[in-house]
């Protein structure tokens, strides 16, 4: 439970995601002996920018980029192997080593069928589509729960991925053929695909959940790092434009096999704004102007998808929603730069439905939907920021648009985001 000034620290995404948790996860890995990604798929992406050179990361967690750091992709995690494998040769080619990255034994596996049953389920959904990436996550999970996925520890096992592969892509080319009428997946040329993939798994495997206990026991500093944020969380997001997994703090210690007595520091990332990507409610969404400008920049567009992120205001009901179920101890705004030149910078601090005011976010989509931001407007700031290091040199106006969110949400911001760089980071208080 922490000892002096080392620690466990989750890392999370307290908006729809897309909040920045990379650059943060790849300054925070610093000073971490061990970076676990401990949900999601290959539908998330993290940008991290060092020096000069930018590296888009789907599954590996960032602290990769950190010579040295022990690396874990944890059993929350689903894993498409032919992703992961572009992505470490991509590693491989930039220079960047591998040996100290460990794949949990009970990660489950996306298989093609998965990735066919995505795109056929959304086509099927016509108006209502959910805008899912297609990238076969959803399915992965499906079958989790359903217990007829497929882990790395079975691909271990060639008998027993045979079997398992055989009854799967049996049972699912009966729902994409009857049902669906579209592609099937060939279990001849699946097998063959996935047996290449063995020896990248085997090299990596691991009980992942043994060595990060007994580090945290060797008081070691850990950096659990989520993907998407609380707003896509499967129980507590914006239920159905949802991810399949749990991106809340709590779902690093089922990711991961933590218990929650070992964790020390929640850390939410949050943007100075607020974006999001696919469908859904948007209370404070910018369809003018004013969004574009946001947009270009803060240059928001899908690390995965390259699709046009919708931005609004800072949104205090969705934060202080984050802050009670992730349970936060710390803010990294990110992206505070963006809001530089404007005029004024509006906050929602409240939703109104009818003439009732909300303060609590609506499990409800269509009561969400039916909510006007209330805002109160500040003044800006004219300058640049991207170079400041120290928070007293920020312009007086940006000191007080953060003790603002300070004091809105109750929880103290410790890092500040002014720029994409690793150097771009204002440190107000250490976390490790």
């Amino acid at each position: 439970m922490g000892c002096g000034d080392l620690a466990t620290v989750i890392l999370v995404g307290t908006q729809w995601g897309d909040e920045g948790k990379g650059k943060v996860t790849d300054f925070l890995a610093e000073k971490a002996d061990i970076v676990v990604r401990f949900q999601g798929g290959n539908n998330a992406g993290h940008t991290v920018v060092v020096g000069d050179t930018e590296f888009k990361l789907h599954l590996i967690p960032s602290g990769i980029l950190h010579p040295g750091k022990l690396c874990i992709i944890g059993n929350g995690v689903v894993i498409d192997p032919a992703v992961l494998q572009k992505e470490l040769q991509s590693l491989i080619d930039r220079g960047i080593p591998l040996s100290k990255l460990l794949i949990d034994h009970r990660a489950h596996l996306i298989m093609p069928y998965h990735r066919l049953l995505d795109e056929a389920e959304e086509k099927n959904r016509g108006a209502n589509q959910l805008g899912t990436t297609k990238r076969g996550i959803g399915p992965a999970y499906a079958d989790k729960y359903s217990r007829e996925g497929i882990r790395v520890v079975d691909m271990l096992d060639d008998q027993e991925f045979a079997e398992k592969l055989k009854k799967n892509t049996n049972n699912k080319n009966r729902l994409l053929d009857k049902y669906y009428q579209t592609t099937v997946d060939e279990y001849d040329q699946t097998q063959l695909e996935y047996n290449g993939y063995v020896a990248l798994l085997r090299k990596h495997a691991a009980d992942c959940g043994e060595v990060i206990n007994e580090a945290i026991k060797s008081g070691k500093n850990i950096l659990f790092e989520g993907a998407q944020g609380a707003l896509l969380d499967i129980d507590f997001g914006t239920y159905p434009y949802v991810t399949s997994s749990h991106p809340t703090a709590a779902g690093a210690c089922l990711g991961t096999g933590v218990g929650p007595t070992n964790i020390d520091k929640v850390i939410g990332v949050i943007k100075a704004y607020t974006t999001r990507v696919g469908e859904g409610p948007f209370p404070t969404e910018l369809n003018d102007q004013m969004g574009d400008l946001i947009r270009r920049q803060g240059h928001e567009f899908g690390t995965t998808t390259g699709r046009p992120r919708r931005c609004g205001w800072f949104d205090v009901v969705i934060a202080r929603y984050s802050t009670r179920i992730n349970g936060l101890s710390h803010l990294a705004v990110t992206k505070l730069d963006v809001l530089s030149g404007l005029a004024e910078i509006k906050i929602c601090i409240a939703y109104k439905l009818n003439d009732q005011i909300i303060n609590n976010f609506p499990a409800s989509l269509k009561v969400l939907a039916q909510c006007e931001p209330v805002y109160e407007t500040m003044p800006g700031w004219q300058e640049d920021i991207t170079e400041i290091k120290n928070i007293a040199d920020l312009p007086l106006n940006a000191r007080r648009y953060l003790d603002r969110l300070t004091e809105l949400t109750e929880v103290p911001v410790a890092l500040i985001g002014v720029g994409q760089k690793r150097s771009q980071t204002i440190v107000v208080e250490e976390l490790f």
